[in-house]
């Protein structure tokens, strides 16, 4: 029972981040999209602490290393990560933009190599990583005659959400800090929406808030702060603990299948060869660079399988 109700948890992960791009790409109709990403973790963060002043003895950061890891987090788990992806997604798909963020775990890989150089890539996983880019250019199709083409600009700037989340995950998990995860997130949302809001008004943001009140708009800036964020990360938290890093990580390549589906649904958008191509090409550089933790993983079920 135990295996169907993390399965069942699982697709639930996968289906609550899925179809937060859809939710996103309706959204940005209402919202402009450093302010939306911003609404959205000021909702977020405030349920996420509240969560963690039930769940966990240590509800804020106290020491410094706690305070750099809260840091690392607000700029570049939350902040960067969600100014890129949601300025991006404007001009692309949510099929995309999941396909595209699904690259996470391999450059979490590639830089955690890069940032520790006693434990280096071996040359499979190099080809790992360099295939899994190559799946990034087959999705952006850059015209050389035509570089800052609008769709191909969004789709760099989603990858460098990407880039940014996973820097993020190895920064954090260097400082290594004793704070619990569900405080590290609740402070994070909180210190990067107001680093988002900031640069809000930098950019000259328009605020509108008689165009908040639309129905779709709530729904969306609900949608993602209450089950994509909040009911989300708890799931996330959870099936950490039971799955492992590797199997969680996975959430990555179904994910995009909630948001493609969900999207032509929703809001007709077709999902193209090249899309369906390139997210090939990240998932085989993602087995390639995560073959020897999978092997791992896949044994250690059998085993568990054998045992019961």
């Amino acid at each position: 029972m135990t295996r169907y109700r993390n399965f069942g948890l699982f697709l639930t992960l996968a289906a609550c981040w899925g179809t937060a791009f859809v939710a996103i790409s309706a959204g940005l109709k209402y919202f402009p999209p450093v302010l939306f990403a911003a609404l959205r973790y000021d909702v977020a963060g405030l349920v996420m602490l509240a969560y963690a002043a039930a769940a966990v003895d240590q509800w804020r950061p106290r020491r410094r290393d706690e305070w750099a890891a809260v840091a690392v987090g607000a700029v570049l788990l939350i902040g960067a990560y969600h100014a890129f992806l949601f300025v991006g997604q404007q001009n692309t798909t949510a099929a995309a933009a999941a396909i595209l963020v699904s690259l996470s775990p391999v450059l979490t890989t590639g830089f955690a190599r890069l940032l520790m150089p006693t434990d280096a890539l071996s040359v499979v996983g190099v080809v790992g990583v360099v295939v899994g880019l190559a799946g990034v250019g087959v999705i952006a199709q850059p015209d050389p005659s035509n570089l800052l083409a609008t769709d191909v600009v969004a789709k760099v700037l989603v990858f460098c959400a990407a880039g940014s989340f996973a820097l993020g995950s190895v920064l954090t998990r260097r400082i290594d800090a004793s704070l619990p995860i569900e405080t590290m997130e609740a402070w994070s949302m909180l210190g990067g929406a107001l680093l988002m809001h900031g640069v809000s008004l930098a950019l000259g943001e328009p605020i509108e808030p008689a165009t908040w009140l639309d129905p779709e708009a709530i729904g969306a800036l609900g949608y993602l702060a209450l089950i994509a964020s909040a009911v989300g990360f708890l799931l996330y938290f959870d099936l950490l603990d039971r799955l492992g890093a590797v199997e969680i990580n996975m959430v990555s390549y179904v994910a995009p299948v909630f948001a493609a589906v969900v999207g032509w649904l929703y809001l007709g958008e077709v999902v193209d060869t090249a899309t369906i191509v390139g997210f090939g090409l990240i998932a085989v550089g993602f087995v390639l660079v995560k073959r020897r933790a999978i092997r791992e993983e896949f044994d250690h079920v059998k085993r568990l399988g054998l045992g019961e």
